[in-house]
């Protein structure tokens, strides 16, 4: 009801919205688009086409039309007008989109002369908000639109793709359905609870119960693998002073980032970048040597590190072959101590052209745990690189994200999800404890109304206006 209450206050603006919907700036061409029930007709009177009398408000949907946009009885360009008729539009409204010249100039001009005609310019994301709106799609489709456009990698371009095509939103809308249908059941319970009838199956209600909580808990774990696609996998770089950790963030982004020196200590804070390998994103993090130092400002570098390793999805420990054998593995216990289960560890064994023999074959004869991994390396020559790119693509099962039905990679959705799995959890407790119908209902329909809130059958004013500010203009 609140959805509906909200739909209608914001379908009361009923004025036709314009905006640049391509990139800001000079280039060969810009779009402008325009979108409501006078889309057309304020176009129509701007445009003249070689033919004569020929008007745009008497062609059909899904044309293209060559002409000059006029005003003052100056021509301001020479465009192409496309037109999409309600409802088969991405608004769902009539909207038009004008091809222009890529000039500031025009582009602004063309703008101010569109709002003089008519329309206004619009606010940011309102193109979307209306699709939302108009039902050409749900909430969460909206927001993949968003994710879509900021995609930079292949794998974040992929789950942004599957989730506005409406796959999350499926698996959502039949969950719900199902619950709804008990939910109706277990509430008629109630209107015949002196004749103490049950309509509801408690055993098929906990069958889905389970299949809901399962879901909804693999939907929820998913988000961690999804939030670090879509951001960049954080890969932390560490190690004692001077084992080429810095040259070997410059082999990965194969350009001179970092400071490489014989001189101890010479990198005291994070250097962080993002390189693009393969189609995913790797936010790289070159971190301060480790070691016994008195130097107040080196030893808050040393602190970040650790800080940064415990951020980190992989875990780069880069190790000197050139030491003696029992410093390296003090050195890899170390680390290993400090990290996370769900951490993936990758030793580098560096300097293997210059690297102690004992050394390298003692590394050879290291157990590795299953979410470890070992690379010989020359880093100074970038040998056995592309080893090392492999065995990162490989922790981070790129192979199997691709065969998921569902990744998570939305905040919001992760938020409403935990919630949702809470209530799930409620019913099942529920079940098992005799639980009453009324007690029931009540944590069936909680569990709804946040599955609601993903897809946007249930929102708020607030709500809809945080989601919306966020996009560009013209989208």
């Amino acid at each position: 009801m609140v959805y509906l209450c909200v739909k209608l206050q914001i379908m009361l603006d009923q004025s036709t919205i314009c905006a640049i919907s391509t990139s800001p700036g000079m280039g060969a061409i810009a779009v402008i688009r325009l979108s409501g029930e006078n889309a057309v007709f304020i176009t129509n009177k701007l445009f003249r086409s070689p033919q004569k009398n020929k008007s745009l408000t008497a062609q059909k949907a899904n044309t293209l039309h060559f002409g000059q946009v006029i005003y003052d009885n100056e021509v301001i360009d020479e465009v192409v007008v496309a037109l999409f008729r309600a409802p088969h539009s991405f608004t769902g409204e009539d909207v038009v989109e004008i091809s222009c010249h890529g000039s500031v100039y025009i582009q602004q001009k063309l703008l101010e002369i569109l709002v003089e005609s008519g329309a206004r310019l619009a606010r940011p994301g309102e193109f979307t908000q209306r699709a939302f709106l108009n039902g050409k799609m749900d909430l969460s489709q909206a927001e993949a639109v968003a994710d879509v456009i900021a995609s930079s990698n292949a794998a974040a371009h992929k789950l942004a793709v599957s989730q506005m095509r409406g796959g999350f939103s499926k698996e959502i809308g039949q969950l719900r359905d199902q619950l709804l249908h008990f939910t109706a059941m277990v509430e008629l319970e109630l209107d015949f609870a002196e004749e103490d009838v049950e309509f509801a199956d408690r055993t098929e209600l906990r069958k889905l119960a389970e299949k809901v909580e399962q879901l909804l808990r693999k939907l929820k774990n998913s988000f961690q693998l999804g939030n670090v696609i879509k951001n960049g996998i954080p890969v932390a770089i560490v190690g004692e002073t001077n084992v080429g950790k810095s040259t070997l963030l410059n082999a990965l982004l194969n350009e001179d980032k970092a400071i490489v020196s014989e001189i101890h200590g010479t990198t005291r804070d994070v250097i962080e970048d993002v390189v693009n390998i393969h189609g995913t994103a790797f936010r790289f993090f070159d971190t301060a040597g480790i070691r016994d130092t008195e130097d107040r400002i080196e030893s808050l570098g040393i602190e970040r590190t650790y800080h940064k390793l415990i951020e980190a999805s992989i875990v780069l420990l880069v190790v000197d072959t050139e030491n003696p054998c029992e410093v390296v593995s003090r050195r890899i216990e170390k680390i290993r101590k400090r990290m996370a289960d769900e951490q993936q560890l990758i030793i580098v064994a560096n300097k293997i052209d210059s690297g102690k023999t004992e050394t390298i074959e003692s590394l050879k004869k290291v157990k590795l745990a299953d979410n470890e991994n070992l690379v010989f390396m020359a880093a100074k020559e970038k040998r056995n690189l592309e080893e090392l790119i492999s065995r990162m693509t490989q922790a981070i099962n790129i192979s199997n994200v691709e065969k998921e039905d569902i990744i998570v990679t939305n905040a919001r959705h992760y938020e409403i999800l935990k919630s949702a799995h809470e209530a799930t959890v409620r019913i099942l407790n529920g079940l098992d404890s005799g639980l009453s119908g009324d007690f029931l209902s009540q944590d069936i329909r909680e569990c709804l109304h946040y599955l609601g809130e993903i897809t946007g059958e249930i929102s708020t004013d607030e709500v809809l206006g945080h989601i919306f500010k966020n996009f560009c203009i013209g989208k």
